[in-house]
């Protein structure tokens, strides 16, 4: 256990020195990682973490750990607490290869209580350079499902055809004008959505389920946003897209959606008034990935938290974007 500040401050010290002596090495030999080694580096990261062992890992000079937004030391925070990794058939794991980027969207138990879990790392030469890290607990408001239940939709893990992938730029774009298209919803689409686009949020469908209680979580994505059914999200800020995995087709996202609880009543571009359920400030923190298919976007998966308004990202300089966007 990491308790002791002594033992905080050995380790890390022993981190700033690039690696505690003796750490199991991460295929450091080699320049880079592939897609198999990328994946083996997520399962001993988790491996560690549960075991409160950090220094079975092999990390970077200057390595940064954040957890749900919040730089932290490696060894703290849910460090402390995991106890049991998530079932591995529960687990999406996909990677980006020439940026030596992976990511891992699953479960992880936390003292007897399951965590929805999205996490990202990146390794260079071998040795892990960044961690972050989100964990939606169930004390977590908002949507959420029950995690021994989560079932990841299959496309996400099946690669696409070589003559059909799309150029990585171009699969930022898509990701990008989606989230300009959330903010400040008014029914305009700044992307490509397929037919059949669903979501999932916090292991719970809130797009194109057909079983769904509320009537517009029935709805595909496309048909949501051209109701201007999000008005009530002001900002899409601080956006990142650090993983893209061309053979599978995924883009993966990080960033923050600010709601700032003014907007009360608002009228649906099919004359339906509603009521706004941001009622005071805050904001969503998220981890994001998205399918892309044939030069549109088919499923999209989340993980967030809620955290201050405005909070800024240890991760990018802090910069507030226009209220109101087109298509990048």
């Amino acid at each position: 256990m990491w308790r002791s500040s002594a033992i905080r401050l050995a380790l890390t010290l022993g981190l700033a020195a690039a690696g505690i002596s003796g750490a199991r090495a991460l295929d450091s030999a080699a320049a880079s990682c592939d897609r198999e080694c990328l994946e083996r580096t997520v399962d001993r990261f988790l491996d560690a973490l549960v075991s409160h062992n950090p220094s079975a890992l092999a990390w970077a000079r200057g390595a940064m750990y954040t957890e749900n937004n919040v730089a932290l030391q490696i060894g703290d925070g849910l460090w402390a607490t995991a106890s049991k990794k998530g079932d591995r058939h529960q687990a999406l794991v996909f990677a980006d290869v020439p940026q030596g980027e992976v990511a891992y969207f699953g479960v992880i138990e936390e003292r007897g209580s399951l965590d929805y879990l999205a996490l990202r790392l990146k390794v260079d030469a071998g040795r892990i350079a960044e961690a972050e890290l989100i964990a939606n607990r169930k004390s977590e408001t908002g949507p959420r499902g029950d995690p021994t239940k989560l079932v990841h939709d299959p496309a996400f893990s099946r690669p696409v055809p070589p003559g059909e992938r799309v150029a990585r730029a171009r699969m930022i774009d898509l990701a990008y004008g989606y989230f300009s298209t959330l903010q400040l919803n008014d029914g305009k689409i700044f992307t490509q959505f397929a037919p059949d686009c669903g979501r999932l949020e916090n292991g719970m469908p809130s797009a194109g389920d057909p079983h769904a209680s509320n009537p517009y979580s029935r709805l595909h994505c496309e048909e949501q946003f051209k109701l201007g059914n999000y008005r009530w999200d002001d900002r899409l800020r601080d956006r990142r897209f650090p993983l893209v995995d061309e053979e599978r087709g995924l883009v993966l996202a990080s960033g923050f959606i600010d709601h700032s609880g003014v907007l009360d009543q608002y009228v649906l571009t099919d004359g339906t008034v509603k009521t706004s359920p941001i009622r005071a400030p805050h904001a969503w923190h998220f981890l994001e990935v998205f399918k892309i298919e044939r030069g549109r976007i088919s499923r999209i998966e989340s993980v967030f938290v809620f955290v201050p308004y405005g909070m800024p990202s240890p991760w990018t300089e802090r910069t507030r974007e226009p209220a109101r966007e087109g298509p990048r």
